[in-house]
């Protein structure tokens, strides 16, 4: 599963003259270095909002430092944002690009999509508790409106991409409203991915999100 890359740069923009010996970072590296910092604050059980402030602390810069890179802290969290939305959706079309179903068996195929698409969103969160947090918006909480507008959406084209992937199944079924049967179960499935996520993050990152995945998709499926 993706994970923020590393950046090789450890100076950010620090106020001393061992940084101007330093070798200049490429474009882009002091970016990716905030909102690595921003991810690890994240991680922490029970942290409250963060600050600019807090955040310059982390990283030994000043809040100067920060705003040449991201006009402001819901940049940070955008950039974030396109980090939760590529990494996912780059493998969720893989998902159902990829693995066509079978006509012969539409059905189980297709429950088997779901199922790859929950268990990547999962997967995704056990390996990024930080940016569990903003899935959720436990972080986004006092931000700017417009993030959780963008996890809105994030979620809205996840119940999408599962109504198409059950929807044959319904049609399988003989069902007389197989548009309908696909959007409930659908958001059956989004409603339990966020449910298992919001539990994660408020266990303090304990309980895993993908604890008796399987029995639990049987359940659903």
């Amino acid at each position: 599963m993706p994970e923020l890359p590393p950046s090789t740069d450890d100076t950010l923009a620090p106020d001393s003259e061992a940084a101007a010996t330093r070798k200049r970072p490429k474009p882009g590296e002091r970016r990716v270095q905030i909102l690595q910092a921003l991810a690890a604050m994240l991680e922490k059980p029970g942290a409250e909002r963060i600050t600019t402030a807090a955040l310059a602390a982390q990283l030994s810069v000043s809040e100067a430092a920060l705003y040449r890179h991201f006009a402001s802290k819901a940049q940070m969290f955008e950039g974030l944002i396109d980090f939760i939305e590529q990494s996912i959706f780059t493998l969720v079309q893989q998902i159902v690009g990829r693995d066509v179903p079978d006509p012969d068996r539409p059905a189980a195929d297709g429950a088997r999509q779901a199922a790859r698409v929950v268990a990547l969103l999962l997967q995704f969160g056990e390996r990024n508790p930080g940016m569990v947090r903003v899935m959720v918006g436990d972080a986004l909480v006092f931000e700017h409106e417009r993030l959780q507008q963008r996890m809105n959406q994030f979620f809205d084209r996840i119940e999408s991409t599962l109504r198409q992937c059950l929807r044959p199944a319904a049609d399988a079924r003989g069902s007389a409203a197989p548009t309908v049967d696909a959007q409930v179960a659908a958001g059956v499935l989004t409603a339990f991915v966020i449910g298992r996520l919001q539990r994660f993050a408020r266990s303090g990152f304990r309980q895993m999100p993908t604890e008796h995945l399987d029995a639990s998709l049987a359940l659903i499926l």
